[in-house]
């Protein structure tokens, strides 16, 4: 008999190697592009189906991942979506400079109005707020979005106007953005008209740069 144990390859009073450590387990790095894909399945979802019929397995089919990797970053299809719009807030649109108060409001419209004519965009926002109404937490993540998003370039639009004095400096920064969002967000959310009128958004670029300069 062998003074050490069957199958050991060094004697017992030597020292033994390290052992190699494992990552603790749930320490995997989760991938941008799968996080971008759900992102953009859950636009899609919403589109196709809206909120009350969304579900995660939807999301992960046409993200063509596993429901494991929606639950790994969001609780439930709520979050998800409260994640989502939410995050429309800090990306806002790009400020205008067109150097006259009618050109960036022009400006601002365009873009806008080319935002809210997409085809996702167009069955998303009218499905969120109908669900808004039922839901509290949906209803102050869609506000903070729809305002904040247009509020800070608003705002660049009237304090450049300010400096060029264009407008008289300290107006009501509120019912600015009021002015400036409303008619065009009414026309293409809530009536949802399906084409705009030749001209409009310069004649509505024309009319509410006379109304701010009204206030």
């Amino acid at each position: 008999m062998t003074p050490y144990a069957v199958g050991m390859t060094t004697k017992p009073d030597e020292p033994q190697p390290p052992r190699r450590r494992r990552a603790p387990a749930g320490a995997a790095v989760l991938r941008e592009d799968v996080t971008e894909a759900i992102r953009a399945a859950v636009f899609e979802e919403l589109a196709a189906v809206g909120y009350a019929r969304m579900s995660i397995e939807g999301i992960a089919r046409r993200a063509g991942v596993g429901k494991t990797a929606v639950y790994r970053r969001w609780r439930s299809k709520l979050h998800l979506v409260l994640d989502i719009v939410s995050a429309l807030a800090v990306q806002g649109l790009p400020a205008p400079d067109t150097g006259s108060l009618e050109g960036d409001l022009r400006l601002l419209y365009e873009v806008t109005s080319r935002a809210l004519r997409h085809p996702v965009a167009s069955q998303v926002i009218p499905d969120l707020q109908a669900e808004a109404a039922r839901n509290p937490d949906i209803a102050e993540a869609l506000q903070k979005a729809l305002r904040e998003g247009q509020d800070g370039v608003a705002t660049g639009i009237v304090t450049a106007a300010e400096r060029r004095g264009e407008l008289r400096r300290g107006l009501d920064h509120d019912l600015a953005l009021d002015l400036i969002s409303g008619p065009l967000y009414w026309r293409s959310v809530v009536i949802r008209s399906p084409k705009l009128p030749k001209g409009y958004l310069g004649a509505l670029a024309r009319a509410t740069s006379e109304a701010l300069k009204a206030l």
